[in-house]
C-alpha cells in the first residue's frame, strides 16, 4: 500500500472539491456586483479558483494513476507556491510593522497620519484613491455618524470609533472645528492649523473628509491590521504546503520506482 500517494490523493480531492465553491462566488460577483469594490473582486477570486482546481487535479491523477510527469509538473507547482507564500508572509510582516493611532486627550477615538504608515502601502492608496473613494462612499462608511445627528458633543467625543470613520468622517482635532453633529463642524475663522486636510473638510455628506489624507490613514490602518491577519494566517498554511510538499515527494519516488522496472 502506497500510504503517501493515497494521502496526496485524498488532500487534492478535498481542495479539488474546495475550488468549485470558490469559483462559483467568483462568478457571483460578476454578475452581481453594484459597486467599484465588487467589481474589483471577482476576477482574482475566479483565478484563485482555476489555479487551485487545476492544481488539484495535476495532484490528484499524478498519484493515483502514477503519471509521474504529472507530479513532477505538481511538486513543481507547489514548490514555486511555497517559496510566493513564504516571501509575500515577510513582505507582510515587513510592510505592516510601521503606523498606529495617536490617542488623544479627552477623546474615545484615536486620530491617524499617513506619513506613519509604509511608504510602499502609502504609493498604493494614493494612487488608486479614485476608486477606493468611490469604494468608501459606496459602502456607506459614515452611515452611523449621520443618522446620530442629535448626539451632543460630549457623548460624541467619547465614542469609539473606526479609524476610517475618525479618519474620513469627521474633519481632524488639530483644525479646532466648531462641532454641530457628528458630520457638521462649523470652521473656526481665524485658521490656526497647518494640518491640510482642514481645508479638505466638507460638510456635504458626499465629500466630508474623504479627500483628506487621515481618510487615507484611516485605512490604511485597517489594511495593515488586515495584512497581519493574514500574515499568520499564511504562517499556518505554509507549514500545511511543506507538509504536503514532503508527501507529494514520496509520492513522487513512489511514482518512479514504481516505473524503474521498465
Amino acid at each position: 500500500m502506497r500510504v503517501s500517494n493515497n494521502l496526496v490523493g485524498i488532500l487534492n480531492f478535498v481542495t479539488l472539491v474546495l475550488s468549485i465553491p470558490i469559483i462559483a462566488s467568483g462568478i457571483w460577483l460578476s454578475k452581481q456586483a453594484g459597486t467599484e469594490c465588487e467589481r474589483f473582486l471577482d476576477t482574482p477570486v475566479i483565478v484563485l479558483g482555476v489555479f487551485v482546481l487545476l492544481v488539484s487535479i495535476a495532484g490528484l491523477v499524478g498519484s493515483c494513476c502514477r503519471v509521474t510527469w504529472l507530479m513532477w509538473v505538481y511538486l513543481l507547482v507547489m514548490f514555486l507556491l511555497i517559496l510566493l507564500l513564504f516571501c509575500f508572509t515577510i513582505f507582510a510582516i515587513v510592510v505592516t510593522n510601521k503606523g498606529a493611532g495617536h490617542a488623544l486627550s479627552g477623546r474615545g477615538y484615536k486620530e491617524y497620519r499617513l506619513a506613519d504608515y509604509s511608504n510602499w502601502l502609502q504609493k498604493r492608496v494614493t494612487g488608486n484613491w479614485g476608486k477606493i473613494r468611490s469604494c468608501l462612499v459606496d459602502s456607506k462608511v459614515c452611515h452611523t455618524l449621520l443618522i446620530d445627528a442629535t448626539t451632543p458633543a460630549v457623548d460624541f467625543y467619547e465614542e469609539r470609533i473606526s479609524s476610517i470613520q475618525s479618519g474620513c468622517c469627521k474633519p481632524s482635532n488639530d483644525c479646532n472645528f466648531q462641532y454641530v453633529s457628528p458630520t457638521n463642524w462649523t470652521p473656526s475663522a481665524t485658521p490656526t492649523s497647518q494640518n491640510p486636510d482642514c481645508a479638505k473638510w466638507s460638510n456635504d455628506v458626499n465629500k466630508l473628509c474623504y479627500d483628506c489624507d487621515s481618510c487615507k490613514a484611516g485605512l490604511l490602518d485597517i489594511i495593515k491590521s488586515d495584512w497581519k491577519r493574514v500574515a499568520e494566517i499564511s504562517i499556518v498554511f505554509l507549514v500545511f504546503l511543506v507538509i504536503v510538499y514532503t508527501v507529494g515527494c514520496c509520492a513522487f519516488r513512489n511514482n518512479r520506482d514504481g516505473h524503474s522496472w521498465k
